[in-house]
């Protein structure tokens, strides 16, 4: 990205292929793919082709498709639709597409301004929700056909400005059927990629609308250091500028100048945060302009043209460029030069500006995320959700959501469904922001969805009842509490792998279930069918199904209670170790030190032990790598500065991990790629999760290692740990017998729920002897009803014993 006359400029290529259009006096279509269209009508006959806020790319490549007239309409026909147009105005009557070959489900036939069953797609702001929000449309649906609607937005110049854009109709027809993948990609393709997130956003980030001062911020900071609890972002609300300012100028929401009360050297402040590892982050509203009290005042109101003797507030206008390039260098990039890594936008006054369709949370958003860039550093801004195309410019701040189970219930699937528009970085206020009540069951729950989130940010409001400290709660929840803050640190090397794909592949790290299985009626949220649907569940990068709980304890077994629908084959769970034989939904129990997360057989997790004392951007000089039992896997592993722009140039290591579960191998290739990224040494620990105990034989470069070998017996766990090896070595682990998959240890894993459970003896009793009586799973789930079990206690006993069979 470079810059002219203060205006950052991008890469675009708005164009289309030439081939791939065809005109008339009123309309154009454009074929982008065989399955991607173009419509515009104009009764000017003139045609935007610039880029849009939303649109950047228009040459997809060439495209096979043929053109003819009948006596009614043109017909186009690609490998996969043929149109039907009458070459008007655009009606239901005169426009229509029909799928080739379409599955049952989908409607094969389109016409303009059909209503289609979409998928659904965002939403600006949770703010003050309480609950489920309206979403806008996605560009998937179910019936196999979603509009994209481009007709009101602004146009992009090649200079980096913007301008308002030829009127007229102009929308693109996704119609993939159930190729939900296929149609995303596209969709990247059409508005640009994912960009990389920088490393240490993928760690845990502290945030708190508070009035910290230096040293209370340090103590709790030097309080999580105690507590061996990590985190790689300081999060700073907007007490860290002045607030209480003259009434005259109004209310004290905007602002850039430190409070020197609170933080009497910024700059030290910053620089000890660097010091320990953590990036920052300051929250600004904007929306006041610049007002005679701020420091920077003077400079910006010389640079706009207002002599700084009048006190005339400059007020925020993101249509003029001049204003533009005061905010960012008169404003921002002092502030930046003291140590501020990157800015929270916190814009909450509307759509509207000046020029038409402009909205300047979308002009904020643009313009921030391609100053942050302007040395080389990897861009990133941290905002609310500004419409199709956001993508392009993470993180998303979700807004102040209150406090709520009804809150936690809706955000899997509003996280997971952003993906159908592209959105694929979402933040959330973990824990709720305001209002609501004290719940520390709600509260563990909320931090282990955010840990399988795409950011894991803590919030919560100045209400002293509402901080989200470990130690407010009581001892069980802390704990848990405590090891999910530690295992997502732990998860970074996973985490960021499905960073890099999240760019390359267009594939996000949290993706609706029905992607990869659009047939299966049970990988469908409730809100699409009538049936009952398993709308929070979803995958979480490529090896993962996530499924939070956002219930209560039930209070005769203390576990919380979700369904899940589970794919065909085998899929172990992270945490517990059982095992599952799917193609079924089962109720899953879990106690609060756990949620459901069930990794296929052959899935390979790398992680890390090393989450204290590191640069954010440092690679881990020694991994465990999990592998799943029951099939043939791979995964490679992805690594790169961190940092730098320099991963579009594919600067990066790749190490590559097999389980070759059919010949009871496991490889450990040597890395490729830029090696001065990553540590020359490494030592690995493989777990080997879910089989029986084996005695393994590791050699690298012809050469026996010398190892240490650990088994744990309920989860299946096969620990090898192995000595540092160069990195160029490859590693090859062979078994003393064939690698087999360990049994669930049904009958210790019922007494353990039974003894816990809160009932009467006797019906426990009845329950364990009827089980270790009955001939076989069926016969001792029917049994163990009989004898009277409560019903949630039968329910969790029943998941047990039926887990590893159909």
């Amino acid at each position: 990205m470079a810059e002219t006359e203060g205006r950052s400029t991008y890469e675009m290529h708005p164009l289309p292929h030439s081939g791939n259009v065809v005109q008339g006096e009123k309309y154009r279509i454009t074929v982008l793919t065989d399955r991607l269209f173009r419509f515009e009508y104009s009764e000017s006959g003139q045609f935007e082709d610039r880029a849009t806020q939303i649109v950047w790319f228009r040459d997809l490549g060439e495209v096979s498709y043929t053109v003819r007239r009948t006596e009614y309409a043109l017909e186009l026909e690609t490998d996969a639709l043929i149109l039907r147009y009458d070459e008007q105005k655009f009606s239901t009557a005169g426009l229509s597409a029909k799928l080739k070959g379409a599955p049952r489900e989908c409607d094969p036939e389109w016409f303009y301004g059909r209503k289609s069953k979409n998928l659904k797609g965002t939403a600006r702001t949770l703010d003050e929700a309480d609950g489920a929000v309206e979403l806008s449309d996605g560009i998937l649906a179910t019936d196999g056909f979603a509009v994209l609607d481009d007709s009101e937005t602004i146009a992009l110049t090649q200079d980096g400005w913007i301008a308002p854009r030829q009127e007229e109709e102009d929308f693109y027809l996704f119609a993939y059927a159930h190729d939900y993948r296929g149609a995303l990609r596209d969709y990247y393709r059409l508005t640009g990629r994912t960009p990389m997130l920088p490393r240490y956003a993928l760690g845990n980030w502290w945030s708190r609308y508070y009035e910290y001062t230096q040293e209370s911020y340090q103590e709790l900071m030097k309080r999580f250091d105690e507590e061996k609890v990590p985190f790689s972002v300081a999060v700073i609300d907007m007490d860290w500028h002045l607030v209480n300012i003259d009434p005259k100028y109004g209310d004290g929401w905007t602002g850039y100048t430190w409070n020197r009360e609170l933080f009497p050297d910024p700059k030290a402040f910053l620089e000890w945060l660097h010091e320990r590892g953590m990036k920052t982050t300051l929250n600004i509203h904007p929306a006041s302009g610049v007002r005679a009290y701020e420091e920077a005042y003077p400079e910006v109101a010389r640079a706009m043209g207002i002599d700084p003797e009048t006190g005339e507030t400059v007020p925020f206008d993101v249509t003029n460029c001049r204003f533009i390039r005061a905010y960012f260098e008169k404003l921002l990039h002092p502030l930046e030069e003291e140590g501020v890594d990157f800015w929270w936008i916190d814009w909450q006054q509307g759509t509207h500006t000046r020029i038409p369709h402009l909205d300047p949370l979308w002009m904020l958003n643009h313009y921030h995320f391609l100053d942050s860039g302007r040395k080389g550093d990897r861009p990133m801004t941290f905002s609310r959700y500004a419409g199709p195309g956001s993508h392009r410019y993470p993180i998303g701040f979700s807004g102040d959501s209150v406090i709520s189970w009804d809150s936690l219930q809706f955000q899997p699937y509003f996280t997971a469904t952003a993906s159908n528009i592209g959105y694929g970085w979402w933040s959330h206020d973990i824990g709720g922001h305001m209002l609501g009540e004290k719940s520390d069951t709600m509260q563990v729950r909320w931090v282990q969805l955010g840990v399988f989130s795409p950011i894991m940010r803590l919030h919560s409001s100045k209400c002293e009842f509402s901080g989200k400290e470990p130690w407010n709660y009581r001892p069980e929840a802390r704990e848990a509490v405590d090891e999910f803050l530690r295992l997502r640190h732990r998860l970074i090397p996973y985490l960021y792998t499905m960073n890099r794909r999240a760019y390359e592949e267009g594939e996000p790290i949290v993706e609706p279930m029905y992607y990869r299985y659009p047939e299966e009626p049970g990988a469908y949220p409730a809100r699409v069918y009538i049936w009952d649907g398993h709308p929070n569940q979803y995958f979480f990068g490529s090896e993962m199904i996530a499924a939070p709980i956002t219930t209560d304890l039930i209070a005769s077994v203390h576990m919380g209670k979700t369904q899940v629908w589970i794919p065909e084959g085998i899929w172990h769970d992270f945490f517990t170790g059982l095992r599952y034989q799917g193609g079924r939904c089962m109720d899953l129990y879990r106690p609060l030190a756990s949620i459901p997360v069930l990794v296929r057989a052959g899935g390979i997790v790398p992680m890390t032990q090393e989450i204290f004392g590191r640069a954010p951007e440092q690679n881990p000089a020694s991994l465990e790598i999990r592998m799943y039992g029951g099939a043939n896997g791979s995964f490679t592993l992805y690594e790169d500065d961190g940092a730098s722009e320099d991963y579009r140039s594919d600067v990066c290591v790749r190490t590559r991990f097999e389980l070759d579960w059919d010949h009871s191998e496991v490889v450990l290739r040597a890395a490729e790629g830029e090696l001065t990224l990553i540590p020359q040494a490494r030592s690995y620990t493989v777990c080997l999760m879910g089989v029986r105990e084996n005695v393994p034989h590791v050699t690298s470069g012809g050469e026996k290692l010398q190892v240490s070998v650990s088994y744990e017996s309920m989860m299946g766990c096969l620990r090898i740990s192995l000595p540092e090896t160069a990195v160029t070595e490859e590693i090859r682990i062979g078994f003393a017998e064939p690698l087999t998959l360990n049994d669930n240890h049904e009958k210790e894993r019922l007494f353990a729920l039974l003894n816990q459970a809160q009932t009467d003896n006797p019906s426990k009793e009845n329950a364990y002897a009827a089980y270790l009586q009955a001939q076989d799973k069926a016969a001792a789930l029917t049994q163990m009803r009989a004898v009277g079990l409560e019903e949630e206690i039968y329910g969790a006993a029943a998941e047990i014993i039926a887990a590893g069979s159909r």
